[in-house]
């Protein structure tokens, strides 16, 4: 048995997306040659937090953790922000009427937290994978980005232990038009830099979406495109209620079609024009508003309340807060189609968020709103899980609701259509066997 160390800043407590990836890594690691150690902070700011995922965890784990300075106290208090609220989504985005106190926070950001405001971490960090790899035998380091400085502090370990190291990204670095603040050219060019290095010295890069090598070597030519995996997220069929996958396609019509949408929104990812279709249907007699629910379940940006008071819309939804991993699972399940919005940016093509996979795991249709031609569309038609539609247009949206809807009218299977065996090749223990075999392949 091997040992990896596991430099992560999203694991358990935290909830989203952020830390799936990592956790089910971990959970089947060891079915694969590889024992994993983990680094952590011991005391991080999660916008979410999820206290069921820790039972993902092999009982036998070694986690280490180390202090973060996160600097998101001191911007509460300069800019007044009420405690509790979500700054990824209701303050970091582009669009945002901010106060003045606020463009001086985020220039502050932009200017000295490079890569990102957890640079904090990266000397307690440092230090305690020194002591971890002195105290056990590791063989490979690991890191997860976003944040940027776990790639950073990986790299500092492996040239300080000629230990190789594997940088995972779930999004690109430097410039990534969802997150990345605008940055003057100083910081600028050194973020650049740091992303570089990372690229340069890492034995191989991990992506979850192939836009993020693309966009890489878009950047740095001399990369070589062998140095990239992709390793696609997925789903865990043990995480539903139903662990068989084409029983999970069997389900009976209930009183009401109910439609769901699970995770963030806020600014560029928002339902304006999935709400244009529905009044649309509604309008052209279509649709029976006593018969349909759209359900959206996650934390939204202060920005978009007002288009769920729309008076058409309004009695039709019903909104969740932030709720456990599990229990997300269990509402799409329920579901007899789910809602996919990605981000309306122009780089919008490459990108596939990871939720897409737990909805086709749920073997539920699914729409997208998304560009047809990109790698969504590509999924979906592999799969036969849905739809991709462009945001702008609400025809398309309107006529693949009326097909979901008019499907489940008739008592068929929401799931008739879709294509379990090719659904089954993104089941989470498959990427983590990719994964031990990059690590074995490296040490060859």
């Amino acid at each position: 048995m091997k040992y990896v160390l596991f430099i992560t800043y999203y694991f358990p407590p935290a909830g989203g997306p952020g830390v799936q990836r990592v956790t089910k890594f971990i959970k089947y690691l060891k079915d694969f040659g590889w024992t994993p150690i983990v680094l952590a902070p011991d005391n991080p700011e999660y916008q979410a937090r999820d206290e069921s995922l820790a039972k993902e965890l092999p009982p036998d784990l070694i986690v280490h953790r180390s202090h973060i300075f996160e600097p998101y106290d001191l911007y509460r208090k300069f800019t007044g922000t009420k405690e509790g609220l979500s700054l990824d989504i209701n303050v970091f985005q582009e669009g945002n009427k901010l106060s003045l106190k606020q463009r001086i926070a985020n220039f502050i950001r932009a200017t000295f937290f490079i890569p990102d405001a957890r640079i904090g971490w990266y000397r307690s960090a440092v230090k305690e994978a020194m002591k971890i790899v002195k105290e056990y035998p590791i063989s490979m380091i690991y890191s997860s980005s976003p944040p940027y400085t776990v790639s950073v502090i990986a790299r500092k370990v492996s040239k300080k232990t000629g230990i190789p190291f594997v940088a995972g990204f779930r999004d690109p670095w430097s410039g990534f038009e969802v997150s990345a603040p605008k940055r003057w050219f100083l910081p600028r060019m050194i973020d650049r830099n740091l992303e570089k290095s990372v690229f340069h010295d890492a034995k191989k890069i991990d992506v979850a979406w192939k836009g993020i090598a693309l966009d890489a070597i878009e950047k740095y030519p001399d990369l070589p495109s062998d140095k990239f995996i992709h390793i696609p997220n997925g789903f865990d069929s043990a995480d539903y209620p139903e662990h068989d996958i084409h029983k999970r396609a069997e389900r009976k019509r209930g009183e009401k079609f109910i439609i769901t949408y699970s995770g963030s929104l806020y600014g560029p990812r928002n339902p304006k024009n999935f709400f244009k279709a529905i009044e649309l249907l509604l309008e052209r007699n279509e649709i029976d508003p006593s018969k349909i629910l759209l359900r959206f379940v996650g934390r939204t940006g202060a920005d978009l309340h007002d288009m769920f008071e729309a008076p058409k819309i309004k009695p039709l939804v019903e909104r969740l807060d932030y709720v456990p991993h599990s229990q997300a699972v269990e509402l799409i399940s329920k579901s007899d189609a789910l809602l996919l919005i990605v981000d309306d940016i122009p780089s919008v093509e490459h990108i596939v968020p990871g939720k897409v996979y737990e909805y086709l795991g749920a073997m539920r249709p699914i729409l997208a709103i998304a560009e047809p031609q990109g790698a969504i569309g590509e999924l979906l038609k592999e799969t036969r899980g849905g739809e991709a539609v462009a945001q702008k247009d609400i025809e398309g949206q309107a006529r693949v609701i009326r097909g979901f809807y008019e499907t489940w009218l008739r008592g068929e299977s929401p799931a008739s259509r879709m294509d379990a065996t090719a659904i089954s090749n993104y089941e989470r223990r498959e990427a983590t066997r990719k994964l031990g075999e990059v690590f074995d392949n490296i040490l060859r």
